[in-house]
């Protein structure tokens, strides 16, 4: 699969499904499949018309439908991508066709119908109704994997969105009228107001199963995003649907008003589906970008902070270096030199540098905290709270994660909130290396050294890798390979990981990528 590294838009076209999307999909078709098996039956039992059923049900359709289309001309919008407008404009037609349909129904709002209709009007409309999309499903499948972003200003997208829309509605208005005014040149499918001819039905049933079975093959020959996934249940729905009418003989009976529930099912179940959907990723998306404000902010501050408490604290001993040096100099350039003084004033200078070492090594304390601050917690509970947090970067990169997390791994003792950074530094740096790979896989894995009764954390990935001449140098302040990083990430993940007296090493993995390993000891509170 080929996808663009330099922009992920977070979008349901784009972003794959996880498990648990997948396990609902096929739990609901599974459902749908076995009320087909439990009606089948049944299907041919007549029922007493209701005339204020289709009404109500075929509205609720046209509403839903009416937002999945928008829903999908936002998402064109931003990706800028025929195979979205096909699609969406697929949702319009449905909705737009499902309006005549209902008005030229007998008994649905007149005794024989609206707009002029005849016997075969409503017949062949639904027909239509049925067939628009999975059209436009195929449509979308063909144009997904090889589409391109053409339309560029906001003033052609607008005229491209105004443009499909004008032609949904307007081969809507000519197939209304082909079954209406022209409804004497469509060969029969019904008899009576109730009754159909089942050769004729038959076959056009068949015809539009054809089609929607044609469209979830394709569909499913190509699937790769969240979109993809509820749009195969769709099919499933519709060709559940058609396969119902199918079997059944007459209007009003027990088959005929399933098979509009399941219409109704499927068009109420994707737009929650879609909205539930949106709802969750733009609220992941949110919390991410505050949580990497919030976490660039706070390297920040921490930053000036460290910076002003060097400049305070160094200040003094190296100016007092200077001088005494400075003094020295003097004395020693006196005829006779004044051996005492000199030497007096280079003591205070060894002084003054010794001062200055200790400055600096307290500046190191600052990752080592007390047992106040170190609780006991699960190493493999960290790295699942690390992995949710970055659920919506791995999903948007495209990443597969395989985690392979020893049960037997002993509980830690240490700073949860700093080993959680230094977790969720080396894994951001795996999902980034990964950003121009083909195959985009983060292991991660947990187990006990044998050895130290403690724990090591493994994280691989199958990205760029480091050089050789890199490898050493990679822990180094200020030393980065990234056109856009501080070289500090690194190095702060190994002071924490040694403040905890446990050790953090960079290793090639094989074929691609780098292996970063932190093992840490056990500790008593």
């Amino acid at each position: 699969m080929s996808f663009e590294t330099d922009e992920q838009p977070f979008l349901l076209a784009d972003l794959p499904p996880t498990q648990a999307q997948i396990r609902l999909a096929i739990g609901i078709v599974v459902a749908l499949v076995v009320a087909f098996g439990v009606t089948a039956p049944f299907l041919n039992i007549p029922l007493q018309r209701v005339d204020g059923f289709i009404p109500a049900i075929e509205g609720i359709c046209v509403v839903s439908d009416l937002v999945t289309a928008a829903l999908l001309y936002v998402q064109f919008s931003i990706s800028r991508r025929w195979a979205l407008l096909a699609l969406s404009s697929g949702f319009l037609f449905t909705a737009a066709i499902i309006i005549p349909h209902a008005l030229t129904l007998p008994g649905a709002f007149a005794p024989t119908g609206l707009l002029g209709a005849k016997l075969q009007s409503a017949a062949w409309l639904y027909v239509f109704w049925k067939i628009g999309l999975p059209l436009a499903v195929i449509f979308y499948s063909l144009l997904k994997n090889a589409d391109s972003r053409t339309v560029q200003s906001e003033r052609s997208l607008r005229g491209v969105i105004l443009g499909s829309v004008a032609i949904a509605i307007t081969i809507v208005c000519g197939l209304t009228l082909i079954a209406t005014v022209g409804e004497a040149f469509l060969p029969r499918l019904m008899i009576d107001g109730t009754q159909g001819v089942q050769a004729n039905l038959l076959l056009v049933g068949l015809a539009t199963v054809s089609l929607t079975v044609a469209a979830l093959i394709l569909l499913w020959t190509r699937r790769s995003s969240v979109l993809d996934l509820w749009l195969m249940v769709v099919c499933c729905a519709l060709g559940l649907e058609l396969a119902m009418n199918n079997l059944i003989m007459a209007r009003f009976s027990v088959g005929w008003y399933a098979s509009r529930v399941y219409s109704f099912t499927a068009s109420i179940t994707v737009l929650l589906v879609l909205l539930t959907e949106t709802t969750t990723l733009y609220a992941n998306l949110a919390l991410s970008v505050m949580r990497q404000r919030g976490t660039r902010e706070a390297q920040q501050t921490a930053m000036d902070a460290m910076a002003a408490s060097i400049a305070h604290e160094i200040r003094q001993p190296l100016g007092a270096i200077v001088t005494d040096a400075s003094a020295s100099t003097r004395w020693l350039r006196n005829n006779p030199p004044n051996l005492d003084e000199a030497l007096l004033a280079l003591s205070r200078v060894v002084g003054n540098g010794n001062r200055a070492a200790d400055v600096i090594a307290s500046l190191l304390t600052m990752f080592k905290k007390d047992a106040r601050g170190r609780v006991s917690f699960s190493i493999n509970e960290l790295v699942q709270e690390v992995l949710t947090t970055l659920d919506v970067d791995l999903r948007t990169q495209q990443v597969s994660v395989a985690t392979q997390l020893s049960v037997d791994v002993s509980p830690l003792v240490g700073d949860r909130g700093q080993l959680q950074q230094v977790l969720l530094n080396l894994m951001m740096n795996a999902i980034e290396a990964m950003g121009t790979s083909r195959a985009r896989t983060l292991r991660v894995s947990s187990n006990t050294i044998q050895q130290s009764s403690g724990v090591m954390v493994t994280i691989e990935d199958s990205g760029t890798g480091i050089n050789d001449d890199d490898k050493n140098s990679i822990f180094e302040p200020f030393f980065t390979t990234k056109t856009s990083g501080t070289g500090i990430g690194l190095a702060i993940c190994r002071s924490i990981v040694e403040a905890h007296g446990g050790t953090l090493a960079a290793f090639a993995n094989k074929p691609h990528g780098t292996i970063f390993r932190v093992a840490l000891p056990n500790g008593d509170l």
